[in-house]
């Protein structure tokens, strides 16, 4: 098995992921997106998609997709259980993980790829420069919108560290860097990005 890395939220996502759970890939291979490895005929052959992270398994199957990537690792190591150990609980953390990503971490990074990283994507992916501004503001109504939700709880789902809190965290804080952070007045949220952040899976 192969884990394909770099940097960026994806990768940052399924890493934390796995530090969390302690599963550990046999291989990594690292992949320079800066300049474009991704998106030649190599990697392509492998995930069409060109997206990153990958993961490659000894069959020679290629997986892809970040939450499609969490849920394979929880299905070989099932403890301790980041999605659910029963399918209440796993339902009820696919809706937040479904919310987190809709409301907040797509516009986020949209908006990062039609703005700050334009001269990156411009050449790569169809962009929409002039969508940028809303969907930051998308990004932020969302985490306005989950600043009411978490009131009175430490993780988004409530009473559980799950693959929500790790998805919302590698895309804010890679917003942060960006120039799309969390805003100051969000009192909740901010206390659950610090709380997350101290954990030792979010240097993965």
């Amino acid at each position: 098995m192969k884990f394909y890395n770099s940097i960026g939220p994806n990768p940052k996502l399924v890493r934390m992921f796995a530090a969390e759970k302690g599963f550990t890939f046999p291989e990594t291979v690292d992949v320079d997106i800066m300049s474009g490895e991704n998106r030649q005929d190599a990697y392509k052959a492998k995930n069409p998609g060109a997206q990153m992270p990958g993961l490659e398994l000894d069959d020679g199957r290629f997986l892809a997709e970040t939450i499609a990537l969490c849920e394979y690792i929880e299905d070989l190591q099932a403890e301790p259980p980041l999605i659910g150990s029963n399918p209440e609980e796993r339902a009820e953390t696919r809706m937040w993980v479904r919310r987190i990503e809709e409301r907040i971490n797509w516009p986020l990074a949209a908006a990062f790829r039609n703005s700050e990283g334009l001269p990156l994507f411009k050449d790569r992916i169809l962009t929409i420069p002039e969508a940028a501004d809303g969907l930051k503001a998308v990004a932020q109504e969302g985490m306005r919108w989950l600043e009411e939700q978490i009131a009175g709880r430490d993780t988004i789902v409530p009473g559980r560290f799950t693959l929500a809190d790790v998805a919302l965290f590698s895309f804010t804080e890679f917003g942060a860097q960006v120039g799309q952070p969390i805003d100051a007045g969000l009192a909740n949220l901010n206390a659950w990005f610090e709380a997350t952040k101290a954990r030792p899976s979010s240097q993965a």
